[in-house]
């Protein structure tokens, strides 16, 4: 009876989480980086005292949102690397599905990338180069780990997928990140360009015997 009891307060707690998380998305996508935990905790219909109380601080509260939004987009980035294609669509997909969630949701992602943007005081001491850097090394190893289950590099091979899913979330990252900013032309084009740079070695590189082929 405990254990059940337990479990129940466990899944209420979870819910109740889902629930305030949801909440911290739609001010987020209103406000972008200016969300504030008073803002998210008044969208929600409770104090800010049970905000921290979940979560910790806003660290705590983009850590959750963090997890959540990378989530969702690793199930796009994969669905685009297993899509039956040729490698060159799937490159293309795979970098136009990173690019088209941050286009659809740009404030989403100025919160998760550039929270103190626009001169905006940090609160509590938020560092958003503490909380995104794992976010991308997280992408990284993602892509490093397809990367060397799907081609054959020869030699060496780990430290390649490795450099290469590090480098390709980089790259992708930076010149993501300008192309919002400026939008000086159409996605599509980004991604040619971005594919056309990739290109090289993925173009010989054979798949790898017994791999599910890139």
């Amino acid at each position: 009876m405990e254990t059940s009891q337990r479990e129940d307060q466990q899944h209420a707690a979870e819910r109740r989480r889902q629930e305030l998380l949801e909440a911290a998305d739609r001010v987020v996508l209103r406000e972008g980086p200016g969300a504030s935990m008073n803002a998210i905790a008044a969208e929600a219909g409770i104090t800010k005292p049970i905000l921290y109380r979940h979560f910790g601080d806003k660290g705590g509260l983009y850590r959750a949102l963090a997890a959540r939004h990378t989530d969702a987009l690793l199930v796009g980035l994969r669905a685009a690397l297993d899509a039956p294609a040729e490698r060159r669509d799937r490159v293309e997909r795979t970098l136009d599905s990173y690019l088209a969630a941050i286009e659809a949701r740009p404030q989403v992602y100025r919160f998760l990338m550039h929270p103190a943007d626009e001169g905006q005081p940090s609160e509590g001491g938020f560092d958003v180069g503490r909380h995104s850097a794992p976010l991308l090394r997280r992408m990284g190893e993602e892509l490093a780990q397809v990367i060397s289950e799907r081609v054959d590099l020869g030699p060496g091979s780990d430290e390649l997928a490795r450099t290469w899913g590090h480098g390709i979330v980089g790259m992708m990252h930076a010149a993501g990140d300008w192309w919002l900013r400026e939008r000086p032309f159409p996605r599509e084009h980004l991604v040619r360009h971005l594919a056309d740079l990739l290109w090289g070695r993925l173009a010989y590189s054979g798949d790898l015997p017994g791999g599910p082929g890139f």
